[in-house]
């Protein structure tokens, strides 16, 4: 497996250009099973593991994607009804063709996802979902075989905790269903606007969608479209708590900086300063900031896609911070490899308190998860010496391009090939 060498201790700066979103790209791929023998061209797609795994699965089903200059062209009617287990276990969010399949050809055997008990991470809400528009499903030899002969009927749900994933599965299915459907204690966040406006685009009546309600409307059909993924919010983050780290100065451009007012904020508490236009953010800092407590919530609440770097710069603060985790339950795994460069971070159950230091240490670590890869790139990079992280191929799955947009301001990375 690849890993990459930090040699870090020296201040970003400079400018980077964020990509498209990964937590949007997937469910809108999922949205060219919907438009049949018609076309949707998706624009600013990121190229990672996790966007081509989810083409691939498409490409089993039947849908042809093709470039077309710098935008992505999705056509053609299923051919087969199964996202099988080979695929789907390297990726949760596969179970979003669930629902596009289902809705438009009555029918779909999608794989359980690779390490997944029904209840621990809420793919029973996708279930649930289906079942309260009327389909019936079945478990059996680790797939759900979900059947709706007479087509999906409106109806209202409401979920139980909030979930994206559930609540954009749901949003498509409901787009071709009989009637009114309408989804209560919906997810808000900028990818659930995301996927519903292309799907308004597509000639879905969707309204709602960034409230805790969303109302459907169905539809006979949808048709061709033409929609740009929504920059990725989590990658701008990470590079801005890269900058506060190395006590650098970035410009972070092709951005929303209000889908990230949370961060920012905290941020600012902790003595960065934080400057933002219509699509740009500009971080400065000299390396010296408080320590801030937070706790992750849903949106616009502090992301848990963020609280792992979120970590990594309180590691460095000056003071002691909480860092309370309400979204998943095991989201800490990037703690031992942080104490393993010296951090001082003790953790009872879903809080972790972090006492920062002047500085931490190099080291080997690995990287567990996504999130707690880039946390310790993020660490290394603020540290002097040379850190290496291993399993990098997490990072691939959602940062573009990030050896080079790191190197273009200053940072030493190599990419060191495994066996």
């Amino acid at each position: 497996m690849d890993s990459l060498k930090i040699y870090g201790g020296t201040a970003l700066t400079g400018e980077i250009a964020i990509s498209g979103a990964k937590n949007a790209a997937l469910p809108l791929l999922a949205c060219g099973l919907m438009v049949g023998t018609e076309t949707l061209r998706l624009g600013n797609v990121p190229d990672l593991a996790d966007t081509r795994l989810m083409l691939a699965l498409l490409g089993h089903l039947g849908v042809e994607a093709k470039k077309d200059g710098d935008d992505l062209l999705l056509s053609g009617a299923a051919t087969s009804l199964v996202a099988p287990y080979d695929l789907v276990s390297q990726m949760r969010a596969s179970i979003l063709v669930m629902g596009p399949l289902l809705a438009r050809y009555g029918e779909a055997r999608v794989s359980l996802p690779g390490g997944c008990a029904i209840g621990t991470r809420p793919v029973d809400l996708h279930i649930r979902a289906m079942q309260k528009m009327g389909a019936i499903v079945e478990l059996a030899d680790g797939y759900v075989q979900a059947r709706a002969p007479k087509g999906l009927t409106g109806a209202k749900i409401l979920f139980p905790i909030v979930s994206v994933g559930a609540t954009e599965n749901a949003m498509m299915a409901a787009c071709l269903a009989r009637g009114q459907t309408q989804l209560v204690n919906a997810a808000r966040e900028p990818e659930i606007i995301d996927l519903a406006d292309c799907l308004n685009i597509m000639g879905a009546k969707i309204s709602g969608a960034g409230s805790d309600v969303i109302t459907i409307e169905g539809v006979d059909s949808l048709h061709s479209g033409h929609h740009s993924v929504v920059p990725d919010r989590v990658e701008a983050g990470s590079y801005a708590i890269a900058a506060a780290m190395t006590g650098g100065h970035l410009r972070l451009t092709q951005m929303r900086p209000h889908h990230l007012e949370s961060l920012f904020e905290a941020m600012r508490q902790a003595g960065v300063s934080v400057d933002i236009g219509e699509n740009t953010a500009e971080i400065r800092a000299d390396g010296r900031y408080q320590a801030v407590d937070i706790e992750t919530q849903p949106h616009p609440g502090f992301p848990t896609d963020l609280q792992a770097q979120f970590m990594a710069m309180m590691c460095l603060a000056e003071g002691r911070s909480k860092i309370s985790e309400t979204i998943f339950e095991n989201r800490f795994m990037h703690v031992p490899e942080l104490m393993r460069m010296g951090a001082d971070i003790t953790t009872d159950g879903r809080v972790a308190m972090v006492t920062g230091k002047p500085s931490l240490l190099s080291a080997q670590v690995m990287a567990t998860d996504l999130r707690a890869s880039v946390c310790l790139v993020l660490a290394g990079l603020a540290t002097k010496g040379e850190t290496t992280v291993s399993r990098i191929y997490h990072l691939d799955r959602g940062y573009a391009d990030l050896e080079a947009k790191l190197g273009a301001c200053g940072a030493r990375l190599e990419r060191v090939s495994g066996a």
